[in-house]
């Protein structure tokens, strides 16, 4: 008895989905080892802004057309190279900039490679004149494990007024 085509084509899709791509986390030691290597990498993030400037947001998003960032409402980088030539400009309009990230920072682990975090941030902008301001708000983003290290695939940050 043959089985009807709906059920051989049910299979094969639940092939296709299973044995393409990235695998789902389903272990729970290996998503908490994702959320962990996500928080250590949102961390170093800000480590690396604080320390080095807007130009330090270079190598930490994604690097083709995929990428994307979005800000109160509006889309500021329609792509990686949208972002590459934002970044540049920030680095001498906003030479130093104090990033830090809340105690409320959350993963959820989506496969092995994907994860969307959210966190309240605090920034201290300096610009080229010397003077401060402080934005507070929301960050959300996509993160990817991409050629052996985390980055940033899509993000949003969200201030408030």
């Amino acid at each position: 008895m043959r089985p009807p085509a709906w059920a051989l084509r049910g299979a094969a899709l639940a092939l296709a989905v299973t044995g393409c791509g990235p695998h789902p986390a389903n272990d729970a030691g290996q998503r908490a080892a994702t959320a962990a290597a996500v928080r250590t990498f949102v961390r170093a993030v800000a480590a690396d802004v604080t320390r080095e400037g807007p130009a330090a947001w270079q190598r930490q998003f994604a690097d083709g057309p995929e990428f994307f960032m979005a800000s109160d409402g509006r889309l500021v980088f329609a792509d990686a190279t949208a972002a590459a030539r934002g970044i540049e400009a920030l680095t001498h309009a906003l030479p130093r900039t104090e990033l830090h990230f809340g105690d409320d920072l959350r993963v959820d682990v989506l496969t092995s490679e994907l994860a969307v975090v959210g966190s309240s941030y605090s920034e201290v902008q300096t610009d080229a004149h010397g003077q401060e301001r402080t934005e507070r708000g929301y960050f959300t983003a996509v993160a990817e494990h991409h050629q052996g290290h985390w980055r940033f695939r899509d993000a949003h940050w969200s201030s408030q007024p």
